[in-house]
């Protein structure tokens, strides 16, 4: 169903959690579930990969992970203040050590001048330390831009767990 570079990288990431004794969270938005869904296409995974939560939709955001009202108010869903709120909130309602969080514009269509298709954030979290990456991916699929959201999103979390 993966191709063996998603399935590559994903390996490194639960090898790395297993290594450091730690599970991790995701909380998904652009990409639907398919981080989590990457993850644990990998027989044994269910050591690593604590949960995932999958909100797309702005209330979702705040029902399930506590963002809060007034940063999509004044942000938008598709931010850095949004995507560390979702990383926090995660990480917050799991036992998980690691959450990773992505939310951004996938397209075709839904994408601004301020935020065009492509833009991605990307915000990794642990008890001591929170991260975000924007990212603006020029792959000109939905499915590309996704492909491409889950790859950096296991490489910034192996960078997260390697500092």
């Amino acid at each position: 169903m993966f191709d063996d570079d998603l399935l590559t990288h994903a390996r490194m990431v639960l090898e790395c959690c297993r290594k450091m004794d730690c599970k991790l969270v995701t909380a998904e938005s652009c990409t639907g579930g398919l981080i989590g869904a990457v993850l644990t296409a990998i027989p044994g995974s269910s050591d690593v990969v604590d949960r995932g939560f999958i909100t797309y939709s702005n209330g979702a955001k705040v029902a399930l992970l506590g963002v809060q009202t007034d940063a999509l108010d004044a942000h938008g869903a598709v931010s850095e203040t949004v995507a560390l709120q979702m990383a926090a909130g995660s990480l917050a309602r799991s036992d998980a050590h690691i959450s990773v969080a992505v939310t951004g514009v996938a397209g075709p269509g839904g994408g601004t001048a301020e935020k065009p298709v492509g833009l991605v954030y990307i915000a990794t979290a642990r008890a001591d330390s929170a991260k975000c990456n924007r990212h603006i991916f020029s792959t000109p699929t939905r499915d590309g831009i996704r492909r491409d959201t889950v790859l950096a999103s296991f490489a910034q979390m192996l960078d997260h767990l390697e500092e």
